[in-house]
């Protein structure tokens, strides 16, 4: 496994040191909500996302409960990310932990 599974509060340091993330839900749900600075990645448009980003981030993939995340980062770790990580609990984690803040 080339990826790490990632708390919300490790996910939290991350974005703080400037790391990508990226949200695979789809568009109605990206728009209803998403983390900081997130760009919502598809079919249509994950060829140009891997080929435009600095592949030297890290990248932090966000699903709804962290499951589908994990196959992503996986992905994207074979696409040449050096440091992918999937979002235990997802979008819903994030969104609750935010709740609480």
């Amino acid at each position: 496994m080339g990826f790490q599974r990632i708390d919300v509060e490790k996910a939290r340091e991350l974005i703080a040191q400037n790391a990508l993330v990226v949200d695979i839900r789809d568009g109605h749900s990206f728009a209803n909500g998403a983390m900081p600075g997130a760009v919502q990645v598809s079919g249509d448009n994950i060829e140009s996302f891997v080929a435009d980003n600095d592949k030297s981030r890290p990248l932090i993939v966000c699903c709804y409960h962290g499951n589908t995340s994990q196959g992503a980062a996986q992905y994207f770790t074979e696409r040449g990310f050096k440091h992918s990580y999937s979002l235990d609990g997802g979008y819903e984690a994030w969104d609750e932990s935010e709740a609480e803040l």
